[in-house]
Formats: structure tokens, C-alpha cells, sequence
């Protein structure tokens, strides 16, 4: 399973890549193509939703943020997220917010 990540604060990339072997990450929705999973962190990156759907469109697009963001949250659905989640949730478990059908 490909696993490409659009997070860029460092913290949260190492408990990412604890968490899921393998994982890249990038900035450029492009670089999205062929992945079978997304994950976007919507504070720096949720613009680039609907890019890396289009990038690519079978792919499971896993989206968090902060919960008080609902707006945010909310438009990452609309934008095609097929999981959005409470930062706080999707750190919980990232694993399971990846493989989660």
C-alpha cells in the first residue's frame, strides 16, 4: 500500500511515519498519483484537496485538522476527503485512520 502524506510540521511526520511504514511525505498534490492512500493535514494543506483527488482519484484521502476548525473540516469533506478527522482522533491511531474502510 502507498502512503503519501501532505503534513509538514515535523512532530507530527514522525508520529506518522512511526505509525505507518513507508509513508512519503510531500507538498505537491501531483506527487500523489498512483497512491492508494492520502492523508492531509487541513491547517497547512486542505486547499490541495481536490488536487490530490485529481492526482489521485481512486485513492482513500484521510484529512484531519483541528476540531475547532469546523469550517475547515467541514470543506475538506466537500473537497473530497473520504475521512475527516479531529486532529486529536487521527492521532490516536493513525494505522487504523488509513486502513479504515
Amino acid at each position: 500500500m502507498r502512503v503519501v502524506a501532505m503534513v509538514d510540521d515535523l512532530m507530527d511526520r514522525s508520529r506518522v511515519s512511526a505509525a505507518i511504514d513507508g509513508v512519503t511525505f510531500t507538498r505537491d498534490p501531483a506527487s500523489c498519483a498512483d497512491a492508494d492512500v492520502v492523508i492531509i493535514d487541513v491547517a497547512r494543506h486542505g486547499g490541495a484537496i481536490s488536487a490530490a483527488r485529481s492526482a489521485a482519484p481512486s485513492a482513500r484521502i484521510v484529512a484531519f485538522g483541528p476540531h475547532v476548525d469546523d469550517a475547515t473540516l467541514a470543506q475538506a469533506g466537500v473537497d473530497g476527503a473520504d475521512a475527516v478527522l479531529a486532529r486529536s482522533v487521527f492521532f490516536r491511531d493513525p494505522d487504523a485512520a488509513v486502513t479504515a474502510k
